[in-house]
């Protein structure tokens, strides 16, 4: 009887080594346009489209399809009643562990059953890895526009499986840095969370997009090389520090088989703004132009000692000890260092929690900043924040960096000594002066805070001043000596 297009059709499977492991499979036929060909659309199941290209014969209730090289398919019209109609031809099995497979899908119908050169799709590749503890097929898939493409991509993830990598084909470098800005931060403070995220971003404008799985040593470079012609030094070895720390989080959680970014040297990047420090003659200009004013203590404490800027901000009076100088014997007036307004109140480093003697003319900016603080207590009533800070605003609360750094641009430009100047710049003024009047360094680190010699020497390298007179001194007595005979 004649099939009409659209009849749903039922095929059963045999494969030759497995006769008991048969499969039916529903089925709807139509012919395609200008040809012999049937399209077999299958479950959904089994996501492909079939086309066969064969000769037809029309049966009592069925048809026999006859394809090159594979056998006969005998398909059944309608809902069977007794036993499926089978494929008799020869059929490989099911593929095993580590076995892959190759084939295109189509999105029209095939033009070129041979190679697939004009035909509308996309090859597949897939590699069967056992079966998961619901007893289904654990399949990982790839794809590409030719089936080279697919063959390579096949063995590197032959590689990937062999190495433990369980990577996500789409998995790529912006995902990475947004999973280590969310997840590996862990703890740190939105300011530096934030920090990391813009020395990353002229970074992932270049390689952002590309797969990490594929992301080379030399598109790296190419990124950081790219970076070093718009920022300074420092920023693209932040940034590099930043993407190399990244790819770590991803490699520690076997998304990637190794750290590329390792492998790549810093390039150099464009000339930053250099760090200065006040001479005596400026540092005295500005002590007497801020004097009488909120900012006179804060400068005073902070070029009399070298605290950080976000050490004195955290300062509280409970911690500033104004001595006694008529006591047995005399007490020194000091200020721990112990806090900063850093994430959960710590300081920098460990050797950053420090008590340091204050000088006279910090005693006394304090003193006077004690009384005027009092005075807007007062005048604030119940808006005063009461925190116990030496240094805030005139309700209280905690100063902000931009108001600090506003208000020390104005007072160096009454000073007269330019406005380009910044509050962290008070400390590198400290290590100046002090190793212009004959501080070792080693002395210097200390009362800085450093955890050794080397950070002062490399950080403050322009501050310093030559100490070492030992070997001129004793050269000079050689030599008299000798003059002298």
């Amino acid at each position: 009887m004649p099939v009409q297009p659209g009849t749903p059709l039922v095929l059963t499977c045999i494969p030759a080594a497995f006769p008991d492991r048969a499969e039916s499979l529903s089925l709807s036929w139509s012919p395609l346009p200008g040809t012999a060909d049937l399209l077999l659309t299958m479950e959904r199941r089994w996501s492909f489209d079939l086309v066969l290209r064969s000769k037809v014969w029309p049966l009592a209730g069925s048809m026999w399809l006859d394809v090159a090289g594979r056998g006969s398919v005998r398909l059944a019209v309608g809902p069977q009643n007794g036993p499926h109609p089978r494929y008799y031809g020869p059929m490989s099995s099911r593929r095993g562990w580590r076995e892959d497979g190759v084939f295109f899908e189509h999105n029209s119908p095939c033009r070129d059953s041979d190679r697939h050169r004009h035909c509308d799709g996309r090859w597949r590749g897939v590699i069967s890895l056992g079966f998961d503890s619901d007893g289904r097929r654990i399949r990982r898939k790839v794809s590409g526009k030719t089936k080279a493409i697919v063959q390579d991509r096949l063995k590197a993830l032959h590689s990937d499986v062999e190495t433990g990598v369980r990577a996500q084909p789409n998995y790529t470098v912006r995902r990475a840095a947004d999973d280590w800005l969310a997840q590996g931060l862990h703890g740190r403070s939105p300011k530096t969370i934030k920090k990391n995220e813009n020395v990353l971003t002229p970074i992932l404008a270049v390689i952002g997009g590309m797969r990490l799985r594929e992301l080379t040593d030399d598109d790296v470079h190419q990124a950081l090389a790219a970076m070093a012609q718009r920022y300074s030094t420092a920023a693209v070895a932040m940034g590099h520090n930043a993407l190399t720390r990244a790819i770590r989080h991803a490699e520690a959680r076997d998304l990637v088989r190794r750290n590329v970014a390792l492998l790549v040297d810093t390039p150099k990047g464009q000339a930053g703004r250099p760090s200065k420090s006040l001479s005596l003659e400026q540092a005295s200009a500005l002590l007497a132009a801020v004097e009488g004013t909120r900012m006179h203590a804060y400068i005073a404490l902070c070029l009399a000692t070298g605290i950080r800027t976000e050490e004195a901000r955290a300062l509280r009076w409970e911690h500033v000890d104004f001595g006694n100088p008529a006591a047995h014997p005399p007490v020194s007036a000091s200020a721990a260092v112990w806090r900063s307004v850093r994430a959960h109140g710590d300081t920098k480093t460990e050797k950053s929690r420090r008590t340091l003697a204050l000088p006279e003319m910090a005693v006394n900016a304090l003193w006077v900043h004690r009384t005027r603080q009092a005075a807007e207590r007062a005048a604030a009533g119940m808006t005063w924040s009461d925190r116990d800070l030496v240094f805030s605003t005139r309700t209280g609360a905690p100063l902000d960096a931009a108001n600090v750094r506003r208000e020390f641009r104005a007072a160096c430009t009454a000073a007269k000594i330019g406005e380009h100047w910044t509050p962290r710049e008070l400390r590198h003024s400290f290590v100046s002066l002090m190793s212009s009047s004959g501080v070792p360094v080693e002395e210097i680190a200390r009362l800085a805070g450093h955890l050794n010699t080397r950070t002062t020497e490399v950080v403050y390298r322009r501050e310093l001043r030559p100490v070492l007179t030992t070997g001129a001194e004793a050269m000079d007595r050689l030599f008299r000596a000798h003059v002298s005979q």
